[in-house]
């Protein structure tokens, strides 16, 4: 974590007067003016997760030149799992904006310069130009192709900033047009809804932003189309042929979003763990008989298999656990069902936490709103990295079995796959028809054996069978 600190910026005050007896009795003063040095600070790459390395700048919310408060949004940042709101700790003007929009940095390293005067500014924008001026954790930003076909809305977080000594030096106020001003009007946009105008030859100035201090945000450009297809006519230019998003460039090399690159870490960092896996069939005739019966209150699929999950781990503790260390492991204290969803860009894992605790309904509610935040990249850190147990669920794709990489830190990850009707023979010596589903689990074999998943397994089912304790 970055601190904000003073460096030895010193204030001396006129000398306090030194009297000198003189012959004549009379005494003078004498003054010793030393001079007062500004403070310009640096706006570093904050860390907005515990395994962020490295932020992609969304957009910059205010312009080099324009003066900021504390408290105010001055960038936003995309890190690993969402994009947020990034604040300023100090009063002053953004001096000097070191990496664009659509770069990306290494955190710690400045993207950014502060100054706490007006007549700092181009002091500040003279540091920007050397390199020697600039902090050594700054690693060269990298250009990353915006891919990502959703709203960029925002979540807060806060700036790390630094001071660094500088003399006063009078200079003209430098000022500077921001990526995203059209016709010297400012208009603060998401990339891909910058992406979108271009590609249906709209002019952003005639749309009115929803997003965070107006900014515009894709669905408002969608919006904006909408409008005037309707209207047929109005302040915003639409072609007669709407044109449509381009397309992938077959051929093209791509590099990962921030996202990507942390799923491809994380999928990395899971081969070294030694996993085992074991399969289960389970007749859902009556958990599907439930769920049409309760669906019509906002009871969800996932949320139903969520709480027998939890329920099933409640009693099987060793499958909720953890090793991290690879000497020990921990029976974690809460059953937090953390729940795969793919969004645009990448896949991020909403958690349900204590699953076991809160009724079917209100985790119903839980999840539809975390899906929403995931959607719109506003998921906190601790809604999204703190799943002791994860499912992944593709059967709403017709898949019927599939194998679950494990997570790090975590015991164990369960696919389930679709409902479907099978024959099956009956204990009396029929042949009857039901719907099953296969579900596999894989699991951490320095923690969990090949009995634990199987007790867990026939827990598990036996609620899905006999679901009446999952509306209790």
């Amino acid at each position: 974590m970055s601190y904000c600190h003073l460096l030895h910026t010193s204030f001396i005050p006129t000398a306090l007067p030194s009297l000198h007896g003189s012959s004549g009795g009379d005494a003078h003063l004498t003054r010793t003016i030393l001079p007062i040095q500004s403070k310009i600070r640096e706006i570093f790459m904050p860390a907005l997760s515990s395994t962020m390395t490295e932020g992609k700048i969304i957009s910059w919310v205010k312009s080099e030149g324009e003066k900021l408060a504390k408290g105010e949004s001055v960038v936003v940042v995309e890190s690993d799992k969402a994009d947020m709101d990034v604040e300023s700790f100090y009063d002053g003007y953004l001096a000097a904006i070191i990496v664009d929009e659509g770069l990306s940095a290494a955190v710690g390293s400045t993207i950014a310069l502060l100054a706490e005067s007006e007549e700092e500014i181009a002091l500040a924008q003279s540091q920007k130009s050397s390199s020697s001026a600039l902090a050594p954790a700054e690693t060269e930003a990298l250009k990353v192709l915006d891919e990502m076909p959703s709203p960029q809305t925002t979540t807060s977080a806060s700036v790390f900033a630094s001071v660094t000594n500088a003399a006063v030096n009078s200079g003209a106020l430098a000022t500077a047009v921001h990526p995203a001003s059209e016709g010297g009007k400012r208009v603060v946009a998401s990339p891909y809804a910058k992406k979108l105008a271009k590609d249906f030859g709209m002019d952003l100035r005639g749309v009115i932003g929803s997003g965070p201090n107006g900014r515009v945000v894709a669905k408002d450009v969608e919006a904006a189309v909408a409008a005037a297809k309707v209207s047929g006519s109005g302040a915003t230019a639409v072609p007669t042929e709407t044109a449509k998003p381009k397309g992938v460039e077959l051929g093209s090399v791509v590099p990962f979003t921030t996202m990507q690159g942390a799923v491809s870490r994380n999928m990395v960092e899971s081969l070294a763990v030694p996993t085992f896996r074991v399969g289960y069939t389970i007749t859902t005739d009556a958990l599907d008989a439930l769920y049409k019966k309760i669906k019509l209150k906002g009871v969800t699929m996932t949320a139903l298999l969520a709480k027998a999950t939890a329920l099933a781990l409640l009693k099987h503790p060793v499958v909720n656990s953890s090793c991290r260390d690879g000497k020990s492991f921990t029976y974690n204290s809460h059953i937090n069902i953390a729940v795969a969803v793919a969004i645009d860009g990448g896949l991020i894992t909403p958690v349900l936490q204590d699953a076991d605790k809160i009724d079917l309904y209100s985790l119903s509610r839980k999840w539809k709103e975390l899906v929403d935040k995931a959607r719109a990249k506003q998921l906190q850190p601790n809604e999204y990295s703190t799943g002791t147990f994860t499912l992944s669920n593709l059967g709403m794709f017709g898949v019927d079995r599939f194998d679950a990489i494990l997570p790090p830190g975590t015991g164990a990850i369960m696919a389930v796959g679709a409902s479907q009707p099978t024959l099956v023979g009956t204990k009396d010596g029929r042949i009857g028809l039901k719907n099953q589903m296969q579900v596999n689990v894989t699991a951490d074999h320095r923690v969990i054996y090949g009995a634990d998943l199987a007790a867990f397994l026939q827990t598990l089912a036996k609620i899905i069978e006999d679901p009446k304790d999952l509306t209790l």
